[in-house]
């Protein structure tokens, strides 16, 4: 594989594409409990949804460029932009073409959810581009985590399950469900920031974790996943019998493990950490989509 194809397969950052996965296959699961499950406007949302978020990422990667906020030999992963692996005008060009894309296919969940739909994948577009670039960035003043529990929880979990189902009779569950996702989502985040405070401290990008500091947001990122296990009990433990709970308290564990890693370890040691929370994430989000579909029968 050559470097430029290598480069743009890392601006992808396949580690976090879990992600924006488990909202969509967390909201089937709720839809799924209702007998309602759609293959087909579930799929659609899975597309809009991986799509939206690797254009997110590519914004990421030109407007951090673009403002002076990545540096060669940074501690996270390798920028191809910031180290010459790909023009900017060839990020800018894909980011914009992919959101297009996304965009279009997404506005095909209109024959479910009805024309409402454009405003609020407009919304997303919106965000996918404001997390880097715009007036005020989300992700240069601390507002990231606040925007990845919205658009990366409650959103894709209460949207994918309303396509499906033509109503929103599923909030009882996923409306909790959607703000444990969010958390969790949160959390990849916040790791991502753990492990670049230093640099982002350098250039003035003002993340979570260089505003209360490294020591607290280890503290949140511990929190964030207890109170996602709480929710996700509230939301399952009347609707499965009480066996299933153990899928919640085995995410728990791991949790804590992960959390362990998190406040022992530093720099580049901290990416595998970032792709095991994402990927934590993604496992609950399948033992859930799995437990409510199969209590459903």
């Amino acid at each position: 594989m050559s470097r430029k194809a290598k480069a743009w397969i890392e601006a992808m950052r396949l580690r976090t594409l879990p992600v924006s996965v488990a909202g969509v296959v967390a909201g089937g699961g709720c839809a799924a409990y209702y007998h309602c499950f759609r293959p087909l406007p579930f799929t659609i949302c899975l597309l809009f949804a991986v799509m939206a978020q690797i254009a997110s990422n590519f914004a990421n990667e030109y407007f951090d460029f673009k403002n002076g906020l990545d540096r060669k030999g940074r501690e996270g992963f390798r920028r191809g932009v910031t180290e010459g692996d790909i023009s900017p005008r060839a990020m800018l060009a894909a980011t914009f073409a992919l959101l297009a894309f996304a965009c279009a296919v997404g506005c095909t969940l209109i024959i479910w959810g009805g024309w409402w739909l454009i405003a609020a994948g407009a919304a997303i577009a919106v965000f996918a581009m404001a997390y880097s670039a715009g007036p005020l960035p989300l992700s240069h003043h601390g507002l990231g985590e606040v925007a990845v529990i919205i658009f990366f929880g409650i959103v894709p979990v209460t949207l994918t399950a309303y396509v499906q189902t033509q109503s929103w009779m599923t909030l009882p569950v996923a409306l909790p469900v959607s703000v444990a996702i969010g958390l969790m989502g949160a959390n990849v985040l916040i790791v991502n920031n753990y492990r670049d405070a230093d640099d982002d401290r350098a250039v003035n990008k003002k993340t979570t974790a260089v505003i209360f500091g490294r020591g607290v947001m280890g503290k949140v990122y511990f929190i964030n996943g207890i109170i996602a296990t709480v929710l996700i009990v509230i939301a399952t433990i009347s609707r499965m019998p009480l066996v299933w709970q153990a899928g919640a308290l085995l995410y728990a564990n791991l949790h804590y493990m992960l959390w362990v890693k998190l406040t022992h370890l530093e720099g580049s040691q901290l990416n595998p950490v970032l792709g095991q929370t994402a990927m934590l994430m993604f496992a609950l989000s399948l033992w859930l989509t799995l437990a409510l579909g199969i209590n459903a029968l």
